[in-house]
């Protein structure tokens, strides 16, 4: 299974941005989705959860300000990113809890996609 993120850049302070996460290759099940993000000389940290029955969480440090989503049918997620501030600045990187038909489960990352805030 592969992931690829898509969606990053630079925005101002207050702006907003859209990411996006396409699964593709052999997949079986995909479980839950999520976006993770790691900034410079930290740790990488949860963002946000999607599970497959629609179940969503987010870090409380994002919480009224981003949303996530899935299209099942494409396989994808997405993160919308509104009110943006200097400190969500990061790497973010999206992941697959994906169950084979033999009942291997496997977590997928995709490569990750720079978001930076600043004036």
């Amino acid at each position: 299974v592969l992931l690829v993120e898509s969606g990053g850049g630079l925005v101002q302070p207050g702006g907003s941005l859209r990411l996006s996460c396409a699964a593709s290759g052999s997949i079986f099940t995909i479980n839950a989705m999520a976006w993770y993000r790691q900034a410079p000389g930290k740790e990488r940290e949860l963002v946000a959860t999607a599970s497959s029955g629609g179940r969503l969480n987010y870090a409380d440090a994002v919480k009224g300000r981003f949303t996530i989503s899935r299209d099942y049918a494409k396989n994808m997620v997405y993160l919308q990113m509104n009110s943006l501030k200097p400190e969500d600045t990061a790497v973010y990187y999206c992941n697959a809890d994906h169950t084979k038909w033999t009942g291997t489960r496997t977590l997928y990352w995709g490569q990750g996609t720079q978001v930076t805030v600043s004036s």
